[in-house]
């Protein structure tokens, strides 16, 4: 298996078969983001892929159920590559039960319904959907590239298709002053997209990135633990869906996994308990963080 660069999934891929079917990402330009800065985005070949596939399908295919295809938004794969990929995946692994991706808005909108159907059948099981915040504000800000109402037709898009879907969503990165605008609108997205999974991180400054540059020039301000933790609930209480809610990532000073919409409250009152005391040895230890 060659892999080029860093390799980056989603924790609940830890155990798939990482294939990279794209090297980088198509936009490359989210401030807050390290991830593929070192990577020129290209879309590998079939023969590539195939390449990859042959060689570990040998002595995993026993065991493989799931496929994970890399890199940071890999399904702006035209509709024929990626159907090809799928079916020889399906070929080689006879015990694949499930195919995730990484996607942005944009390539979620490239597919029309029915192509998106036809990548369910092909085991297209779930499409792990950045959208960092509802506030459009904070959007362009960060140079995401895209709009509130695009994120919700994507998502929306998706779900139709009878896909999984499993957003991501960044408390922090707002700034201190977006803080309640940040976690209102994202709240209100979350609700009008109707993720499955919802996965909640903290913005981590990383050095070398633009919004590390302004954070050292004076022009973000990262909140403080115990506000992060604020946006947080207020983020959930304005969250309306069916799913899972997490903020399990090891960036975040509270874990929590609530179950929508029955668990909610209980979560709240867990945060809420957590704000009252003030005490710095309930969050996460900062050693502990990482992306």
């Amino acid at each position: 298996m060659r892999y080029e660069g860093t390799i980056y999934r989603p924790p609940s891929e830890a155990s798939s078969l990482i294939l990279q079917i794209t090297i980088g990402c198509s936009h490359n330009r989210c401030t807050f983001c390290p991830s593929y800065k070192g990577k020129r985005f290209r879309i590998r070949s079939f023969e590539e892929v195939k390449a990859d596939i042959d060689e570990v399908a040998p002595k995993l295919a026993p065991y493989v159920k799931r496929v994970f295809l890399a890199d940071g938004d890999a399904l702006i794969v035209k509709q024929s590559l990626l159907v090809e990929i799928l079916d020889y995946l399906q070929e080689k692994l006879p015990r694949l039960e499930r195919v995730g991706i990484y996607a942005n808005a944009k390539g979620v909108l490239r597919k029309d319904l029915e192509e998106l159907k036809e990548l369910r059948r092909r085991k297209l099981g779930i499409v792990y959907l950045g959208v960092e915040s509802g506030d459009q504000v904070v959007l362009d800000r960060v140079k995401k590239g895209t709009t509130y109402e695009k994120l919700v037709e994507a998502g929306r898009r998706v779900k139709e298709a009878g896909i999984k879907l499993s957003v991501t969503v960044l408390l922090g990165i707002g700034g201190r002053d977006r803080s309640r605008e940040h976690a209102v609108a994202t709240g209100r997205i979350l609700t009008e997209m109707a993720p499955d999974y919802v996965g909640a991180l903290t913005l981590m400054l990383v050095p070398g990135t633009p919004l590390y540059q302004e954070y050292l020039r004076g022009e973000f301000e990262m909140p403080s633990p115990f506000e992060l933790l604020e946006e947080l609930g207020l983020m959930l209480a304005h969250t309306e869906m069916e799913g899972l809610f997490t903020s399990n990532h090891a960036s975040n000073y509270l874990p929590l996994k609530v179950k929508m919409p029955e668990e909610k409250e209980e979560a709240l009152r867990t945060i809420e308990a957590v704000l009252r005391r003030r005490d710095p040895g309930l969050l996460r230890p900062e050693w502990y963080r990482a992306l």
